[in-house]
């Protein structure tokens, strides 16, 4: 195991090694009691295929961060780099998969994701899309739901469905803003492993908030640690020591799980604990 430790005084990396590449952003907001720095000089690398886990109180920043790789938001300082080019906007290079799904209610599961597609793809024939849409459907395991809309599939369903759309254009990074949140444990495992399965398979990098420390050392490669809002930053990066493909039951077995989920459990609620006050 591989403890990082990273803060607003960490060395600038070189960029022509980074995949994705975050370096000294800061965020800050106008209010009417004046400037409000949400994020402040925040640094981090990212490796092609890498599998990255952001945790954090609320009001740290980890969506504000994501906003910004997804180009819904620009840095008030510092630079959002894409293999070396600035991200200034969305787009189909970054995906993005919401807590709230985020599903057209009027569309099927099937025309949810086509839509995507012909939004991205217009030179592609209709059969090529179509296609597209029924083989992301069928990995995330919903070949019998494609006519279903949104209101006929349960929760975990409709997750399927917005990862299917997310992972059909092939992204170059796949952003998750605490997909599993709103869902059942079971739902929440489940749906966990179908993730790693589909990234074993495309390796796209990703890049994804949570709240669930067991979620987050079950599914990352680095585990990215934010210090309390507001002028929040990075506290420190736990990488972790377990082997891929993961094995759940294995991986609660291993001692060294539980000391890293102590670990991470003490930087949250003693070192930076919510005040109060």
């Amino acid at each position: 195991m591989q403890t990082l430790t990273t803060s607003s005084t960490t060395p600038r990396q070189d960029t022509q090694h980074s995949f994705l590449h975050i370096e000294g952003v800061s965020k800050v907001y106008p209010t009417s009691k004046g400037a409000y720095t949400v994020l402040q000089d925040v640094n981090l690398n990212i490796e092609a295929g890498e599998f990255i886990c952001v945790i954090g109180h609320s009001g740290c920043g980890k969506s504000t961060l994501l906003n910004m790789v997804s180009g819904f938001s620009q840095p008030t300082e510092g630079v959002v780099l894409l293999q070396g080019q600035p991200i200034t906007q969305p787009g189909p290079d970054r995906m993005v998969v919401f807590q709230n799904y985020s599903l057209l209610p009027w569309l099927t599961a099937f025309e949810n994701v086509y839509l995507g597609l012909d939004s991205v793809y217009p030179e592609k024939s209709g059969a090529e899309k179509k296609a597209i849409a029924r083989d992301n459907l069928e990995m995330v395991g919903l070949s019998d739901s494609l006519d279903k809309k949104p209101n006929q599939l349960s929760g975990g369903m409709k997750q399927r469905v917005a990862i299917a759309r997310a992972l059909a254009t092939r992204p170059q990074v796949l952003i998750l803003d605490e997909p599993f949140g709103a869902l059942d444990a079971i739902t929440k495992e489940e749906l966990q492993e179908e993730l790693l399965k589909i990234w074993n398979e495309h390796r796209c990098t990703v890049l994804m908030i949570t709240h669930d420390i067991d979620e987050a050392l079950f599914l990352s490669d680095r585990l990215v640690m934010m210090t309390n809002g507001p002028a929040a930053n990075i506290g420190e990066i736990i990488t972790m020591p377990f082997p891929r493909p993961r094995d759940r039951d294995r991986i609660m077995e291993d001692p060294e799980y539980y000391r890293l989920r102590n670990y991470a459990l003490d930087f949250l609620y003693n070192r930076f604990a919510h005040d109060d006050e």
